[in-house]
């Protein structure tokens, strides 16, 4: 059996769905995520990888 396992994790750029606010959110966030303006959630934990509830706009440059 070929198991599969993602060990990358990377900061995304989550806009947020009630307010449109944008702000960087761990992809292996090990607690809720807010967003800073409205309060509303824009990520929950998960087993592994976070379950993102606003949308992903695209991953933040890692290189600095």
């Amino acid at each position: 059996m070929e198991e599969n396992y993602d060990t990358t994790s990377a900061f995304l750029k989550v806009k947020c769905n009630d307010c449109e606010n944008e702000q960087p959110v761990f992809s292996k966030a090990a607690s809720e995520v807010k967003c800073n303006i409205c309060g509303a959630t824009l990520a929950m934990p998960g087993s592994g990888k976070a379950s993102i509830k606003g949308q992903v706009i695209g991953v933040l440059d890692q290189d600095g």
